[in-house]
């Protein structure tokens, strides 16, 4: 494929991706301006039902008796991502 042809197409490819970018985020906005409570509500419960899960796996699995281990595992796990997070940041 002709240089030409490439640029006008990788132009018009970025043009429609912003232009979608544009109107995603405007009625995004348009509609948490309008039912605020509703999007507040509904992360609040899908984090509470997240922990509420964590915190019956932790009961199955048998971390929830022994909170020594627990908080060197979960100590262990925050090192660990944020030593990736450097890595791969930059």
């Amino acid at each position: 494929m002709p240089e030409k042809i490439k640029s006008q197409f990788a132009f018009k490819s970025e043009e429609t991706k912003q232009l979608l970018e544009k109107m995603v985020v405007e009625k995004r906005q348009a509609v948490f301006q309008r039912f605020p409570l509703l999007f507040t509500l509904l992360g609040a419960f899908g984090l509470v039902a997240t922990l509420h899960g964590f915190e019956g796996l932790m009961d199955r699995i048998g971390l929830s008796g022994n909170p020594l281990l627990l908080l060197v595992l979960g100590i262990g796990i925050l090192i660990f991502t944020g030593t990736l997070y450097k890595k791969l940041d930059g």
